[in-house]
């Protein structure tokens, strides 16, 4: 269903830690209720991404270990980026007008990320220009933070976990389905890390809003926490 359009546009948030599913949902529930959509994660792979183009980081950390925050808060203000569903429903996600969708999706490109999200200054470069994704007819919005920090006043709140075996076989299986060698012992390993990492940040840490739904989906499939999310998602904006 499609709701009309209000003064004031709908915004649905998702947060949840790697590998949960949210940015496989919050695409399809974008093209279901016509709304723009925001991955706010690929921001900050994207902010990476850029920032390695940059040669800010070298062999995955950054230079002589020196944190160039004014450069990398400077990348965080002139990104150009376009988040688009494609026609199977899935996110497409331009840089610069170019598709780095798989780019933006390696290992490498998490451990980045991960390392550019804990500089407080980073993040209030991009808090902004995350509440601007907000506009008519309404927002999905995909991330760690969005239901506690960017968008607290949202209506839908949700929050997708997993056990982090469950997301390391998920993610292991989307790497080999692209034809990509992947070690499950590395992943799973990975994703512990940088799920400590997330939890235990000192800003915006990771973690279920107050007022959100909180769904396992360790042993659901795509389509039962599909359907799960659109009867809240209806309930909360009907």
């Amino acid at each position: 269903m499609t709701y009309e359009p209000t003064k004031q546009p709908n915004v649905i948030t998702i947060d949840g830690p790697s590998g949960s599913g949210k940015g496989t949902l919050a695409a399809r529930l974008a093209v279901h209720y016509g709304y723009n959509l925001l991955d706010s994660g690929a921001l900050y792979r994207l902010l990476g991404l850029k920032a390695q183009q940059q040669s800010l980081f070298v062999d995955g950390a950054f230079c002589d270990g020196i944190v160039p925050t004014v450069q990398l808060v400077d990348l965080a203000l002139t990104l150009d980026i376009q988040f688009i569903p494609n026609k199977d429903q899935q996110l497409v996600v331009l840089l610069d007008g170019q598709d780095v969708t798989q780019a933006i999706r390696t290992e490498q490109a998490g451990s980045l990320a991960s390392q550019v999200a804990v500089i407080p200054e980073v993040r209030i470069a991009l808090l902004q220009r995350q509440r601007d994704f907000a506009v008519l007819p309404g927002l999905v919005a995909d991330g760690r933070d969005m239901g506690t920090v960017v968008f607290t006043d949202a209506p839908a709140k949700i929050y997708l976990t997993a056990s982090a075996v469950a997301r390391a076989e998920r993610r292991v299986n989307q790497l080999r389905n692209m034809a990509i060698d992947a070690n499950m012992n590395d992943i799973l390993s990975d994703i512990e890390a940088r799920d400590r990492r997330d939890t235990e940040r000192a800003v915006a840490p990771l973690k279920p809003a107050e007022d959100a739904l909180i769904v396992d989906s360790s042993s659901m499939g795509i389509e039962e926490v599909f359907a799960e999310l659109v009867r809240y998602i209806d309930l909360k904006l009907g």
